[in-house]
């Protein structure tokens, strides 16, 4: 661990993979990533970025239910393919897949790495970010901005701090060959590897701003990459199959050239970087990270080889005195139930069956509002009440009806769903293939919580060596 930045041109460049952009991403992405670290020297890392707010909140649900449960269920299918090259080639592994319980994360990494041959891994858990018991729902309400969704004093199914780099730092600092972490910064994946590896000082805003861009270019796996850029004849990309996810490499003084495995589809130019370098970023002069507000006005691109973009010029201003927390509370249920009417005259037969439902509903159950979309002809434009479908004049040979309601009580949904399914008889010709479930609906709420509130802390799973 290197504690100066002096004389940056003689430290190492530090390598930074990530595998996944999502909960549900692709579980093989790390393998070509890992391939390619374990040809390079120097400090290396394999971040996983698997946490959004509605995971973390059905993550609680699911711990609730079963308190050994609420980690990233893919967590073993992401992890188990590269495990045993990573703690033998040195590479760390850090990653947010621990969810609404990382301790759990941890334990089962622990034993994971036990049965390939690992038992002295370091398994490093960083907990605190899980303010539910921390504050009162007076105290949530009091500091919620942009609504006032907590001023009914819901019942709190979730309350959850992005955390910072600091943490991630320290769990390296001590040892640790693997970092689970619940809910965190997205780029603080990446910038806690760079603190640790650089000794950034925790006010060097400038370089601090360069690892929070590294991460943010990152956060989202393949998208830097070509994914979800994709649109054929227009932004073309080879590959698509075989996705090569992003490698970072940044030295000391926060120099970003971004790449990808060689052999692996996709690609990395100034399209792709610039559309992830936008993404998400409600104000390019001031983006509030937990670790530094990143300003890109500046940022300039350069293709520097094939699938090679060098990034410089961020800058960066002292953090934000608060942090970010998102609080989740029921919303109710949501049902959902679709049938499908093919060949001539189905965008017909679709609409007569959306016109069947809506008026038996209206008389069975007149205070549940229910949507409808007909996939094919109009299913994304916000169409609540039907007038631009009712108004549309467009046909099509195969379409997919969807209904769809909420409601805090399951009866009126179970009745919609019945609903759609008498289709088969009672609806019009050639209905097929319905599909209905009804799930847990949650509404999240942001709040502004004081530092001196959240309290990050860093244990080992198993005792420490």
């Amino acid at each position: 661990m290197i504690r100066s930045v002096a004389g940056v041109s003689d430290l190492p460049t530090a390598l930074i993979g990530c595998a996944a952009g999502f909960a549900a991403d692709r579980t093989d992405a790390g393998i070509p990533i890992v391939r390619t670290l374990r040809e390079r020297q120097g400090p290396r890392f394999l971040i996983y970025e698997t946490l959004g707010e509605r995971t973390l909140a059905l993550s609680q649900i699911e711990r609730r239910r079963d308190p050994a449960r609420g980690y990233n269920p893919s967590l073993a299918r992401f992890v188990e393919p590269i495990l045993g090259d990573c703690l033998a080639g040195g590479i760390k592994i850090v990653g947010n897949f621990g969810a609404a319980n990382p301790r759990a994360a941890g334990e089962l990494l622990a034993g994971m790495a036990k049965r390939l041959g690992f038992p002295s891994a370091r398994i490093a858990v960083v907990e605190g970010d899980d303010l539910s018991a921390a504050l009162s729902p007076d105290e949530f309400a009091a500091r919620e901005t942009g609504g006032a969704l907590l001023g009914a004093r819901p019942p709190i199914i979730a309350a959850n701090v992005y955390l910072g780099a600091a943490p991630i730092a320290e769990a390296l600092d001590r040892g640790a060959d693997i970092v689970v972490t619940g809910r965190v910064g997205d780029p603080s994946l990446a910038l806690g590897p760079l603190l640790h590896t650089f000794g950034w000082a925790p006010d060097d805003w400038r370089r601090l701003a360069c690892g929070t861009l590294a991460g943010h270019l990152l956060e989202c796996g393949s998208q830097v990459t070509g994914g979800y850029f994709a649109d054929p004849g227009i932004k073309d990309v080879p590959g698509m199959d075989t996705l090569g996810y992003p490698i970072a490499e940044i030295d000391a003084d926060g120099g970003i050239v971004i790449t990808k495995p060689e052999g692996t589809g996709g690609r990395v130019d100034r399209r792709t970087v610039t559309e992830q370098l936008l993404y998400e970023i409600h104000d390019p002069a001031a983006y509030l990270t937990p670790d530094v507000v990143l300003g890109i006005t500046e940022v300039e691109l350069a293709e520097i080889g094939p699938d090679r973009v060098r990034v410089t010029g961020a800058r960066g201003t002292p953090r934000p005195e608060t942090l970010k927390a998102t609080v989740c509370i029921d919303s109710g249920l949501l049902a959902e139930a679709e049938i499908s009417y093919a060949g001539p005259n189905a965008a017909a037969r679709a609409r007569l069956a959306i016109e069947t439902v809506r008026k038996r509903m209206a008389r069975r159950a007149p205070t549940l509002r229910t949507r409808a979309d007909a996939i094919g002809l109009m299913s994304i434009h916000g169409d609540t009440d039907g007038t631009a479908l009712d108004a549309s004049t467009q046909t099509a040979m195969d379409v997919r009806v969807r209904f769809a309601a909420e409601a805090m009580e399951r009866e009126p949904l179970e009745l919609l769903n019945l609903e759609v399914e008498a289709l088969y008889c009672a609806g019009p010709a050639g209905g097929g293939g319905v599909r209905a479930r009804i799930t847990p609906r949650l509404a999240s709420a942001s709040c502004l919580i004081e530092r001196e509130l959240v309290h990050p802390t860093v244990s080992f799973v198993g005792a420490e060596r």
